[in-house]
C-alpha cells in the first residue's frame, strides 16, 4: 500500500474558542476556510461564551496541554506546506512564551512563514480584558516574530506607550512596531476622534507609506470584529493581493458581517454568506 500522506495545512490559527458565539477560532477558522485555505485551530481558552454574559465557564488551556498541541501538530508531519501562523487572543502571558519557541522553529525551517499577530488586550470602551503582563509577554516574545500586525487603536496604544489621537500619531507609533520581522501594521478603529459621520478608519502603516482605508460604520457592535479582519486579512494576503488590497477586502468582510448582525438582530456575529 502508498504510504498515508498527512493533512496538509496552509494556516494555523491560534486564538480563543468558544462554545457559543463568533469570537477568537469560531470567526477565523470557517473565514478562512471559505477563502480556500485548510486550516488548523488551536485554542489558547475554552469558554462558554464571551465573559460579558452573566455566566462563564472554563478558562486558558493548561500550559502543557497548549505546548503538546503545538508539539503533535509538528509531530505529525502537517506543517510541511505551511504558508502562515495567525495569534490573536492568549489566555495566560506564559503561552506566548511557549508559542514564540515553536515559531521559532517553524521560522529556521520556513524562513517565508507568514505570522500575523492580533495582539488582543482591550479596547477603548472595555479598557484592558487580558491577563496583568500580557502586552509585555507580546513585546518581548511574540512581537519580534510577526510579518505584520493588526491591532486596534488601544491595543496599539498599549503596546507603544504613545499618544494615537489623531492618525499622525497611529502612524507614528505604528513605526515604532516595524522592528525584525515587521513589515507591517493595519491598526483598526484607528482614530476614533477624526472619523467622518458614519464612518471609521483603518490605518495601514508601512516603513515607507501610510493608507487611510475609510469604511461604513454599521450599528451593530458584537464581539469578534477584530478577529474577523484579522483572518480575512490573511487569507486575502495569502491569496496573493497586495496588502492594501488585501486589508480593504478584510474591511468590506467585516462590514458585510455587521450588516447581516445588524439585520438579523442577532446578539452575535453572524459571518458573510459569501
Amino acid at each position: 500500500m502508498t504510504a498515508l500522506q498527512p493533512l496538509r495545512l496552509d494556516v494555523v490559527s491560534v486564538q480563543s474558542q468558544v462554545v457559543y458565539g463568533r469570537v477568537g477560532n469560531n470567526a477565523a477558522v470557517p473565514t478562512l476556510e471559505a477563502l480556500g485555505l485548510a486550516v488548523a485551530a488551536v485554542p489558547t481558552v475554552l469558554l462558554s461564551n464571551t465573559p460579558h454574559y452573566p455566566t462563564l465557564h472554563g478558562g486558558a488551556v493548561p500550559l502543557d496541554w497548549f505546548g503538546g498541541y503545538l508539539h503533535d501538530l509538528s509531530a505529525r508531519g502537517a506543517l510541511h506546506a505551511l504558508r502562515a501562523l495567525v495569534v490573536g487572543y492568549l489566555g495566560d502571558p506564559a503561552q506566548a512564551a511557549v508559542l514564540a519557541g515553536w515559531a521559532r522553529t517553524l521560522l529556521a525551517e520556513r524562513a517565508g512563514l507568514r505570522i500575523v499577530l492580533d495582539p488582543v488586550m482591550g479596547d477603548h470602551d472595555t479598557g484592558v480584558y487580558v491577563a496583568p503582563g500580557m502586552a509585555e509577554a507580546c513585546r518581548t516574545h511574540l512581537l519580534p516574530l510577526a510579518s505584520g500586525l493588526t491591532p486596534n487603536g488601544f491595543e496599539l496604544a498599549q503596546l507603544t506607550g504613545m499618544p494615537v489621537d489623531d492618525v499622525d500619531g497611529v502612524v507614528a507609533a505604528a513605526r515604532t512596531l516595524l522592528t525584525g520581522r515587521t513589515q507591517w501594521v493595519a491598526v483598526t478603529s484607528a482614530a476614533p476622534a477624526t472619523w467622518p459621520p458614519d464612518a471609521m478608519h483603518v490605518v495601514l502603516v508601512t516603513a515607507t507609506q501610510a493608507q487611510v482605508i475609510t469604511h461604513p460604520r454599521i450599528d451593530a457592535i458584537p464581539k469578534g470584529t477584530g478577529d474577523l479582519f484579522c483572518a480575512a486579512l490573511t487569507g486575502h494576503w495569502l491569496q496573493g493581493l497586495a496588502l492594501p488590497e488585501a486589508a480593504a477586502r478584510a474591511c468590506d468582510h467585516v462590514v458585510r458581517a455587521l450588516r447581516r448582525t445588524r439585520q438579523a438582530h442577532s446578539a452575535e456575529l453572524l459571518l458573510p454568506t459569501q
